[in-house]
């Protein structure tokens, strides 16, 4: 099979981290929002109380999803734990962070 990087190009910032918060891979998107931080610990670029909300996802497996207002564009941003096996313990993180347009569609269960 072709080695194919799904993320690489598309327009959302995708980060991963290692349950130690060692940033195993950022594509095209998040290298350029944030440099290339490969190899580098996120901690250290958090606040305090930031690092410990991170922590406390990693320790539980619970996801996390949020808007946040930055540079002037809101964005969605949800941080979800990764696993090396299906029931198996926390391998890190995965943030994806989505710019909003102004005016979006927002449809109800039934897709209406």
């Amino acid at each position: 099979m072709k080695d194919f990087n799904y993320l690489e190009n598309v327009d959302f910032a995708a980060t991963v981290c290692d349950k130690d918060g060692v940033v195993l891979y950022q594509n095209a998107c998040a290298r350029d929002r944030d440099g290339d931080v490969a190899g580098k610990n996120l901690f250290g670029c958090h606040k305090k109380a930031t690092a410990e909300f991170i922590r406390q996802m990693i320790a539980t497996g619970k996801s996390n999803t949020y808007e946040v207002i930055r540079h002037g564009k809101r964005k969605l941003l949800h941080q979800t734990p990764w696993f090396d096996e299906p029931s198996g313990p926390v391998a890190g993180l995965i943030e994806i962070a989505i710019d909003l347009p102004e005016k979006h569609t927002v449809l109800n269960k039934d897709g209406e």
